[in-house]
């Protein structure tokens, strides 16, 4: 079952996520936890810490976790 991760703007960065769901300790942590480890977005192999995710994105780190974005109604407009 995966997480859901609540966000009140329109994207959050997969260096955001990872940091916020305390898989790194520091946002700095992010550029070598991606090259050193395999993560998933939408079963796709990512390693941009830029990486946009949006509302119905789903990211799985090695550990097993899984996690969806969900958006709380903030429109990029």
């Amino acid at each position: 079952m995966a997480t859901e991760v609540q966000i009140q703007a329109p994207f959050i960065t997969l260096g955001q996520l990872l940091k916020e769901e305390s898989i790194i300790a520091t946002g700095g942590q992010a550029k070598w936890f991606l090259r050193e480890n395999t993560v998933l977005v939408n079963e796709e192999p990512d390693d941009r810490r830029g990486r946009k995710l949006y509302p119905g994105d789903i990211i799985a780190v090695p550990s097993g976790e899984r996690f969806v974005i969900n958006g709380t109604g903030a429109s990029a407009n």
